[in-house]
């Protein structure tokens, strides 16, 4: 009767840690949407074009210089978090969280502006042409993607998280509250290309 009775309170207690697995990946699965954080990166754009007689002589260079704005918005998929992810121990918790991604990337053209005091883009048999200034543009961008993960933003993000997190799972009861992620890189390659 007695080793019954045990493994009945050892089933009550599984199950009661189980139920509260699931509270807490319910708890932070809904505020999924309060775990991103959103960027700005002002970049100016610059070319020149330079007209030469018989590849030698330098006859005049045209300049281009413009101000742009790339919208970056990083998070964390809690949707991924698993039971597994999340040890509980009394009123201590330890939460392995997935890392960060970047999920928007906006490189919008209403935030383009030419600098007309700084550009000279008609010079004598030399002109910058919209196709030029095209692809400074696309350089410009090209440039802020290849250097997202020098940005700090998966150390921002993460801190961002964690303060959200432990916010939520104090009020949870929790008193030692441990949160890691599974990588400190930044995941770059689901970007979702869109224009504002």
């Amino acid at each position: 009767m007695r080793a019954i009775l045990s493994i009945l309170i050892f089933m009550f207690l599984l199950s009661c840690q189980t139920d509260q697995r699931a509270l807490v990946v319910g708890k932070i699965q809904s505020a999924s949407k309060l775990a991103t954080t959103e960027f700005t990166v002002d970049k100016i754009v610059h070319g020149s074009k330079v007209k030469k007689i018989s590849w030698v002589i330098k006859l005049n260079e045209a300049r281009f210089l413009a101000y742009s704005q790339a919208k970056i918005k990083a998070g964390i998929d809690l949707t991924k978090l698993k039971a597994d992810d999340i040890i509980i121990e009394g009123q201590s918790i330890q939460i392995e969280l997935p890392p960060v991604e970047v999920i928007n990337f906006s490189y919008p053209p209403s935030k383009f502006k030419i600098d007309y005091e700084i550009s000279d883009t008609k010079k004598f048999l030399n002109e910058i042409t919209v196709e030029d200034q095209e692809k400074f543009f696309q350089d410009a961008e090209t440039d802020i993607r290849n250097n997202l993960e020098y940005m700090g933003i998966a150390k921002t993000t993460q801190q961002h998280t964690k303060t959200m997190l432990t916010g939520l799972l104090k009020t949870l009861g929790y008193k030692e509250i441990y949160i890691s992620f599974k990588s400190d890189e930044l995941i770059i390659d689901k970007i979702d290309l869109t224009e504002e």
